[in-house]
């Protein structure tokens, strides 16, 4: 790519944080493809914006669309895990959820900030403001799915600390009745024990 020295020398040998530079007219976008499960490391895409408004990327092609494809990766994402939730039934399904909502909530947040900004540096650029407005709805999204998940986990926790405490609640009126009936039997059986119960028959 034949862009600003200056952007060159601004990037290291890891991607980084989520950022956007500017100069003479260019713009590029530094940003983390959605993150998988597991994932620690960022996988960088970088996307370009030539003086003229062309855009291009490093794997996605390029065109004005490139932006909004990779906003679909991230509602992607964000759909896949919203299955998954309605799936969960045990609170290890909904941990593993919101295992998998943290870092991408973290990205898009991230991406909704760099756009903002690249909006501001090319405020002509209408594009820019429709792929801010998505990755705004974007970030809702998957904030509200991770409110959802939570509220579904204290839900399921909540029932079962219930259960648990009505099964306490059970043994411990059975332990009772237990108790009655061991006060009441314990001194016949000393009496018996020290009298003698044999019966004088024949």
């Amino acid at each position: 790519w034949e862009v600003p020295v200056v952007f060159r020398t601004r990037l290291g040998a890891a991607v980084g944080r989520q950022r956007v530079m500017a100069a003479d007219g260019h713009l590029l976008l530094v940003l983390h493809v959605p993150p998988g499960p597991d994932e620690t490391a960022r996988q960088a895409r970088f996307i370009w914006r030539k003086p003229d408004g062309t855009w291009i990327s490093n794997d996605l092609g390029g065109g004005p669309q490139v932006v909004g494809k990779h906003l679909e990766q991230f509602a992607k994402a964000i759909q896949d895990c919203g299955v998954w939730e309605e799936q969960a039934k045990t609170a290890e399904d909904y941990f593993a959820v919101l295992e998998r909502l943290a870092p991408i909530h973290r990205s898009a947040r991230n991406l909704h900030t760099v756009l903002q900004e690249a909006r501001q540096l090319c405020p002509d650029d209408r594009d820019l403001i429709n792929h801010r407005d998505r990755a705004y709805e974007i970030e809702r999204t998957v904030e509200l799915l991770q409110t959802e998940t939570k509220n579904s986990l204290d839900l399921l926790m909540a029932r079962k600390a219930d259960e648990q405490a009505k099964a306490s609640r059970r043994m411990a009126a059975s332990a009772h009745r237990l108790n009655l009936l061991a006060a009441f039997f314990f001194p016949l059986a000393a009496l018996s024990g020290i009298l003698g119960v044999n019966l004088i028959h024949g």
